[in-house]
Order: C-alpha cells, then sequence, then structure tokens
C-alpha cells in the first residue's frame, strides 16, 4: 500500500496468520487492526474497502494491521462463523500491541468480528476509535456496542445495500441509540464512493 508496508507471519489458536502492517511516516495514535469481509465469499485483507480502511487510518497517523481470517491465503485453519476469527484479532491485539491505545474496524462479516473483539477487549482496554462499515445485523448476532464506546464508534452503510439491508443495521442500531451514518446511494462495496468512504472514516479518527 505504501513504502512502509511490512508482510508479517504470526501465530494464532489455528496456526500462522498472514498480516500487512502499513505504517505511518509519524505514528501517533496507536495501532488500529482491520477485518475483512467473510471469506467464504471471497473476502480477504486485499478487500478494496479493506485498504480504504487502512489508507484512512495511516492518514491520520495510525499504524494499520490488516489480516487474513484463518483459512484465508496464507492463514492456516478453516473458517469458525465468526468465533474462531475473533479470537484471531484478539491474539493479534495481544502480540502486536500488547499496551497503548488502539482502534477497531471491520467491513461487512469484519464488522461483526470487530463489534466482538470490542466486547471482549472494552473492559480491559483503552479502544480509542471504532469503525464498523457494511455491519452484517442481516447475518450474524452482531454485540451491542458499549455505551460508553459509542462516541468513538462511527457506523457507515450505504442506502442501497443489497447484501445487508439498511433496515437490518437500523433494527440492531435502534434499541442501542446508536447513531448510523448513511451513505446515499451508497451500495455494500461502495462502488465508485471509496473516496468518500475514506474522507467520512478519516473526519471520525481527527473528532
Amino acid at each position: 500500500m505504501n513504502s512502509f508496508t511490512r508482510r508479517l507471519q504470526l501465530q494464532g489458536a489455528a496456526g500462522a496468520i498472514e498480516v500487512l502492517r502499513d505504517d505511518p511516516e509519524a505514528a501517533t495514535q496507536g495501532i488500529a487492526f482491520i477485518a475483512h469481509p467473510h471469506p467464504l465469499f471471497g473476502g480477504t485483507m486485499d478487500n478494496k474497502v479493506v485498504q480504504t480502511l487502512a489508507r484512512a487510518f495511516v492518514q491520520a497517523g495510525w499504524t494499520a494491521v490488516r489480516f487474513n481470517f484463518r483459512g484465508v491465503g496464507a492463514s492456516a485453519g478453516e473458517h469458525d462463523e465468526g468465533r474462531g476469527e475473533t479470537d484471531d484479532m484478539l491474539s493479534l491485539v495481544s502480540q502486536i500491541a500488547p499496551e497503548g491505545p488502539v482502534a477497531l474496524a471491520g467491513f461487512s462479516f469484519g464488522a461483526f468480528v470487530a463489534s466482538g473483539a470490542l466486547h471482549a477487549l472494552w473492559p480491559v482496554r483503552e479502544i480509542r476509535k471504532v469503525v464498523l462499515v457494511g455491519t452484517a445485523a442481516s447475518r450474524f448476532a452482531v454485540p451491542v456496542i458499549p455505551p460508553d464506546a459509542h462516541d468513538r464508534t462511527l457506523v457507515l452503510h450505504g442506502e442501497q445495500d443489497d447484501t445487508v439491508a439498511l433496515t437490518a443495521v437500523m433494527d440492531w442500531a435502534r434499541p442501542q441509540a446508536l447513531p448510523v451514518t448513511v451513505v446515499p446511494g451508497g451500495g455494500h462495496f461502495f462502488h465508485g464512493q471509496l473516496p468518500l468512504l475514506k474522507s467520512l472514516v478519516a473526519r471520525h479518527l481527527r473528532s
């Protein structure tokens, strides 16, 4: 992604985890962990939305860590419907950022995994920012966002998402009184709107 991108291989419960780490010229904020969409439908850490999230974090002074879920690319293991994938995300946080501020982000299935990681980490770690894009609320039981984390959380969804209907995300968010930012005309993959997506995430990271 840039001259500061490094390819790593770390260990999770299922074996090797393939990781890409993007470092800004001057890291001033912390380390952001970004989860990709559903691996059984072609999701990888090279997904365009995931790359856009990484660019937004790097631009804002965060180190961005993307990784392939178990069974994807060079990552060992098999798909585990979110359970093992959440464990792997938590394992990377403990290995790469054992202390200090972190951010969690994810796209689609990855937003489901990131919200599970947030649920586990919130009581014990400083989670400075959360970004959930195209949250797969129609397909998985996405954990609620801790009330104290609402101000740090950006939930983005496309108005015309035909993979995860906006109504499903609103039904998940409504009982929490959790705001949802809707991109007019946006589809699940934000075709033609990735610069806008990046801008919205960057604005949240600056706030």
